[in-house]
Order: structure tokens, then sequence, then C-alpha cells
């Protein structure tokens, strides 16, 4: 089973710290890097990380705050520098092109490989051979949504040797077989169980990220059973009246959602820097829910 690996190049709010850079996430799978908000400096994060950045395949932008998306411009530029010719999915709110392409019109840049814009709405917005990512509306002060990973299930494992027995002829009947649909030969027909082992299915994992929000069931189900949700909490319980004024988090309301949506991992991102130690916070979470870790600028987490 291929690993899925998150790398947190950003786990600050607002404003970097010494400690934390500003907020991004780049998930690797089956070769692909897709990148999660760019704040200021994730390029160089990246380059830390050792993490491709001329691997990424697209680029999903939460919302328009500063925080999130100032880095873009720039990590556009050094890829045009190293001669990028791939195309870039750029994934945002309504605007992400004209946003984005004003940006690299004040760094006098003449983009020499294609970028494809696409303005993000509620359900599946990327559909690959291996995973899908779906977008869902948060509740911020300005237009945000959250992410789901979701890797592609397997059904089972097709059994070649056994189609060949029966006398199926190699080729596009086995990919057909495969993906669930019956075929005929000389009059018989063939079905799917007949060539595959369903014992060997499984669920694919789930990765859900949540950025920026205030706290609400609204988007519960979009969460439901994931593996890992990655969950903004800005504050602790001390700031939770500043949370409510500006649409944020607290830890514990992050572990409540985390809770009701029977997730297997919480890590808590997206840190105020009025919080020089996170101790306290996870110790809130953990009170909601025990399994909870809090990021750190550059660690890797592997499913």
């Amino acid at each position: 089973m291929e690993k899925i690996e998150l790398t947190f190049l950003g786990t600050s709010a607002a404003m970097p710290t010494p400690q934390r850079n500003l907020s991004s996430i780049a998930l690797r799978f089956m070769g692909d890097v897709l990148l999660f908000d760019a704040g200021e400096g994730t390029q160089r994060q990246l380059m830390t990380a050792q993490v491709s950045y001329m691997k990424i395949k697209a680029i999903f932008i939460s919302h328009f705050h500063a925080d999130h998306f100032l880095g873009l411009p720039g990590m556009i530029a050094t890829m045009n520098m190293m001669e990028r010719s791939d195309v870039l999915k750029i994934f945002g709110p309504k605007g992400i092109k004209k946003r984005t392409e004003q940006a690299l019109e004040l760094a006098l840049m003449k983009l020499e490989f294609p970028i494809e814009y696409i303005e993000l709405k509620e359900g599946k917005m990327l559909n690959e051979k291996n995973y899908s990512i779906y977008a869902f509306p948060l509740k911020h002060v300005t237009t945000c949504f959250g992410f789901t990973f979701k890797e592609q299930d397997k059904k089972g494992t097709f059994m070649r040797k056994k189609a060949e027995d029966l006398g199926i002829p190699v080729g596009p009947m086995f990919a057909k077989l495969a993906d669930g649909k019956n075929v005929k030969i000389n009059g018989k027909t063939f079905k799917p169980k007949d060539v595959m082992d369903y014992s060997q299915g499984r669920t694919g994992r789930k990765i859900c990220i949540v950025m920026d929000t205030l706290a609400s069931t609204s988007y519960v189900k979009h969460l439901k059973q994931a593996d890992i949700l990655v969950h903004e909490a800005v504050f602790g319980d001390d700031g939770i009246e500043r949370a409510l004024k500006t649409k944020h988090s607290t830890a514990r309301q992050a572990a409540k959602l985390a809770k009701k949506a029977k997730v297997q991992k919480l890590i808590l991102t997206h840190i105020s820097s009025r919080y020089k130690d996170t101790t306290e916070l996870v110790k809130q979470a953990k009170e909601e829910f025990e399994q909870t870790e809090m990021a750190e600028d550059l660690m890797k987490k592997e499913i």
C-alpha cells in the first residue's frame, strides 16, 4: 500500500514566529504533490522539507487572507525560473485567476508555463485515478473552503489466472471486469464476481484539512471517519470570545468536532503567536478527544 505523507510547512496563524511559518500543508501520494494554502515563505519551507515544488500538481487556496495566499506568486516565479513546463492547477475561491494574475503582473513576470484556474465550489474538484479532492464551505469572515483528500476505494483483487482459465482473453475485458462490468465472449456472459476476490477490497484513506473557520457542526458531515483531521486551533479556552468574533476555532472546539465526526486522529494547526508553549492547548483538546496532537513546522505524518 502506497504511503500518504503530510508535511506541515507552516503552522502559525496571521503572522509568522521564529518557530512557526505561515499556513501551508503539502500532501504527497503516488508521485503527486498537492499543496494546501501558500502563506509567505512556503517555497523555502518546501525546500527545507525536501518536497519538490516542481512536482506540485495542484494548489488549493482556502481563502484570500494574506497568511494563506501571499506565498503563491513567489512560488510561481521560482517554478518559472526553473523552466517548468507542466500545467499547474490552482483552485481557489471566486476571483482566484484575477487575484493571482494581478500579483504576477506586479512582479513583472512573463509566465512561460500554463496555469489552469478553477474556482472552488462544494463537491468534487479534482478526480484522479488514485484519489479525489473535495471542497466544502466553512464559516469564516470571508469565503473559505475546507478540503478532503480521498483515496479511491479498492474494490478487490483481480484474479488473472482464473480469468485466463475461464478463457477470457488478455486485454480490455480484464479492465472491464475489474471495473465491475459484465463481458460477453462467444455468447457466454462473465460477471466481475467470477474473477474478483472482493475479500481483498478496502476503503480508501481520507484526510480532511480545515484551515480557518468558526467551529460549527455545519461541516461535520464532510469530516466523517477521516483517518486524519487537520483543524485550525488559533486559540485556547482563554480566547473563546476572540475566536467567536474573528470566526476562528479553539483547540477544545476542534476536538469536539473530531469526536463528533469519529475521526481517527486530530492534528491541531494554525496557532496564534500568543502561545509560545502549546502544552495547554493540547491538554484542553485531549480532554474532549484523546487522539490529538499539535502540528509543528516541518513535521511529517504518514498513513
